[in-house]
């Protein structure tokens, strides 16, 4: 079951049918530890919008007063790309590091007025020249510790700057506009199999200027494990959004630019268009 979040309020779409949700409040309707069960019932009860179209309902990102985390180097791919932007500065090895440590890399990445939706424009900071989205599976948990639904991420993120020092992370992460969530939660109790995939494409006018795939057989941390971290000695009362890191990185040779159009797809959450701006 997925869960819209729209100008006309909260929608549910079962099956390909939508349903007019009648709770008025966001962040209490995703704090629920039962927001499977509740919403199975609330369709039930529900009004179905037999015209409804989504492109015409004014979604917006999915997130009422939630911050937004990020885990970073949980696929051996986003390992090697950060040793070789931070090589010269040497601060390769901590990457290494990090990725075969028990303890993950945890950081924050957005508030919720930093947060873009489906549709809308991200942004790449003025003071790089080297900016890449990075696409990454992204877990609504509430603010008891529990994983109730996924959404699809955007880390935009500047190698520049964090290649210069990683002690720069937060500002390579961290900026209005940095963060994409949408289009929808797609809201279960159980993990999503280690064969979906994650698929990314940025398109420059009419040609495909990057694309390729990865699994989440890719990814060696466990969700749940990132979970555990994140709530250490640390509260969420809203719930929270975290992002659990990427296995897609674009060649050092790209670079976004203005009016690029970004599509990160995980079926069966969706996919998230956005342009750059």
């Amino acid at each position: 079951m997925k869960l819209f979040r729209t100008t006309q309020g909260a929608i549910i779409e079962d099956a390909g049918h939508f349903y007019q949700l009648s709770s008025p409040d966001w962040d209490a309707l995703i704090n629920r530890e039962d927001l499977a069960h509740f919403l199975d019932g609330e369709r039930r009860r529900s009004t179905l919008l037999p015209e409804f179209s989504l492109d015409q309902s004014g979604l917006l990102a999915p997130i009422g007063k939630q911050e937004v985390w990020a885990a970073g180097v949980t696929y051996l791919r986003s390992r090697s790309a950060r040793m070789d932007e931070s090589r010269a500065t040497g601060g390769d090895d901590f990457y290494d590091r990090v990725y075969n440590s028990e303890r993950p890399e945890l950081f924050f990445k957005a508030t919720p007025h930093r947060v873009v939706g489906h549709g809308q424009k991200v942004k790449i900071r003025r003071d790089s020249d080297w900016n890449v989205p990075e696409p990454e599976l992204t877990l609504l948990i509430t603010s008891t510790n529990k994983i109730v639904g996924y959404t699809v991420g955007n880390d935009m993120s500047s190698r520049e700057i964090e290649g210069e020092n990683p002690l720069y992370l937060p500002q390579a992460k961290v900026y209005d506009r940095s963060c994409s969530l949408g289009p929808c939660i797609l809201v279960s109790d159980e993990p999503l199999p280690g064969t979906t995939e994650i698929i990314m494409e940025i398109r420059r006018g009419a040609q495909k200027a990057f694309s390729d795939s990865t699994t989440f057989a890719n990814m060696k941390r466990d969700p749940a494990r990132l979970v555990d971290f994140l709530f250490c000695d640390n509260s969420f009362p809203n719930g929270c959004f975290l992002m659990t890191g990427t296995g897609i990185i674009p060649p050092d040779s790209f670079t976004l630019q203005p009016g690029d159009e970004i599509r990160i797809t995980i079926e069966p959450i969706g996919t998230l268009v956005n342009w750059v701006g």
